[in-house]
């Protein structure tokens, strides 16, 4: 579990993060959303310690990292995956080569032991077969896929997520969520979303945090969005047409919004 005290960060004056809590559970899909410039990426690199915010505590099952020493950081860092925006893979690797990276940078294993590994990771991932391509010769859905397969290499305890459907199409969206999703509960890892993509809110979102003008706003489910009295998270989430004539399909017809048994998530 993570968890956020009163956190403020500011920038050349500017306050960004306003005394922001929240809790990010185990075992969960935790998503951070909000509109651009609302502070969610700030939130996000604060807690991954990309960004010393000047006040407030960062808690990873109560170790707090703005308190580490540089040993202590590193150590922790042993414990986090990261899955980036852009996928991040190194061109002049091979799909194994990107995903043995972390396990050379932080584990003594030896070549065949680190090999393994990653080939356990990759076929986690469904791409068995594609470990001696090159990031340039396979898709952008499977590159994602690579890049999860080296977040989790080194069995992490945290996972965090930059817009991990960002530049995919929808059906390959799906996909990741549910990959993203299947290994969240597989391990039990505290997985962090900073995701625009409302699909993967109302698909995967079991602990969700609205971020709104450095303020956190709302935390809730996705089964609690459709009926939720918060203007600014409304407008957000049901900015598009379909969406809201989702909502307001739900509210007229009281349909059960129960993820999976039944109702309109299924």
């Amino acid at each position: 579990m993570i968890e956020v005290r009163n956190i403020t960060k500011s920038f050349d004056g500017r306050t960004v993060l306003h005394g922001v809590s929240a809790t990010f559970e185990t075992g969960k899909t935790n998503l951070i959303i909000g509109q651009s410039g609302s502070g969610k990426t700030v939130l996000m690199k604060s807690l991954v310690g990309l960004l010393q915010p000047e006040k407030g505590e960062i808690l990873f099952d109560g170790r707090n990292l703005l308190s580490m020493s540089r040993a202590e950081i590193h150590e922790l860092r042993k414990e986090i995956g990261m899955l980036f925006q852009g996928s991040a893979l190194f061109d002049s690797e091979t799909v194994l080569g990107n995903v043995m990276f972390p396990l050379s940078m932080f584990t003594d294993m030896t070549r065949r032991q680190m090999r393994d590994r990653a080939m356990f990771c990759l076929e986690r991932v469904n791409l068995k077969g594609a470990e001696n391509k090159y990031p340039a010769e396979i898709s952008g859905g499977m590159q994602k896929r690579v890049a999860i397969a080296r977040a989790i290499a080194l069995n992490p305890k945290y996972l965090f997520c930059d817009e991990p459907n960002s530049g995919l199409d929808p059906k390959t969206s799906i996909l990741i969520d549910e990959l993203l999703s299947d290994i969240t509960h597989e391990y039990n890892i505290t997985t962090v979303i900073n995701t625009h993509d409302m699909n993967s809110v109302l698909g995967i979102g079991e602990n969700i945090i609205f971020i709104n003008k450095g303020h956190r706003e709302w935390v809730g489910d996705m089964s609690q969005i459709y009926t939720t009295a918060n203007e600014a998270l409304s407008d957000f989430v049901f900015a598009t047409r379909l969406f809201q004539q989702v909502k307001d399909y739900v509210a007229a017809n009281a349909v059960p919004l129960d993820g999976g048994k039944g109702g309109i998530l299924k």
